[in-house]
């Protein structure tokens, strides 16, 4: 019964994702947070505001996540208030970076910070586990990422418009909500550009469906009589 440990810790073995499009980024996440083989939270909340302009996607260890995204909102509202302006998405991936890699030995996540500023418009940076940092045009981390790579390669593309970089988003997750036993529940995105931040909910009925999802069509169940169990000969 070790799997079913109400005091485990929690983690977020998960799916997160962020890719920047024509003019901005689009961020998301599933919902899902398990402790051991428990499903803890079936709705959380994955994406996390650290300013009015940037975000952060954030997995593995719940505890070890929400503790660097509020040492680094505190540390950006000081910026802002000493600065006079807000911070960049760069200067907010160096603090996650420089928490990440400063206690690397006792942290146990993976995060990945988007947003625009008026600088350098909408940008995506990777910090994963070990406090590394990756500015890249799409990002993708947790449990769930494995089966996305090769779905990335393919799908991605520069230049995508807003919608078109947020239906791949939720296509990502929807798909790795299918394969990945530790994703789940539903997707939730942020789109930060411009003009601001929008966020999105598609609850699991509205998702995209994937072959081990869909109901069987012209098998040979089809053509079985009901309750028929006879032998078939060909």
């Amino acid at each position: 019964m070790d799997n079913f440990n109400m005091n485990a810790p929690h983690s977020m073995g998960t799916t997160i994702i962020g890719v920047t499009y024509d003019g901005g980024v689009v961020l998301g996440a599933d919902s899902r947070t398990s402790t051991g083989m428990y499903v803890a939270n079936r709705a959380s909340d994955k994406i996390t505001q650290l300013t009015d302009n940037v975000y952060v996607c954030r997995s593995g260890s719940a505890a070890h996540s929400q503790i660097v995204s509020d040492y680094v909102r505190h540390f950006l509202h000081q910026h802002t208030i000493q600065s006079g302006q807000p911070a960049t998405v760069k200067v907010a991936a160096n603090l996650v970076r420089l928490l990440s890699y400063g206690n690397k030995n006792m942290l146990e996540t993976g995060l990945i910070v988007g947003g625009w500023d008026k600088y350098e418009g909408g940008k995506i940076y990777a910090v994963p586990l070990g406090g590394t940092i990756l500015e890249q045009p799409f990002a993708i981390g947790g449990s769930g990422s494995s089966y996305l790579y090769g779905f990335f390669d393919q799908a991605w593309k520069e230049g995508m418009t807003k919608d078109e970089a947020e239906k791949l988003v939720v296509k990502a997750v929807s798909l790795a909500i299918a394969r990945d036993g530790a994703s789940g529940g539903v997707v939730r995105t942020v789109i930060i550009n411009s003009e601001g931040v929008t966020r999105n909910f598609y609850p699991g009925d509205s998702l995209p469906l994937w072959y081990d999802e869909m109901e069987a069509c012209n098998s040979l169940l089809d053509v079985l009589p009901p309750g028929g169990t006879e032998a078939m000969s060909i």
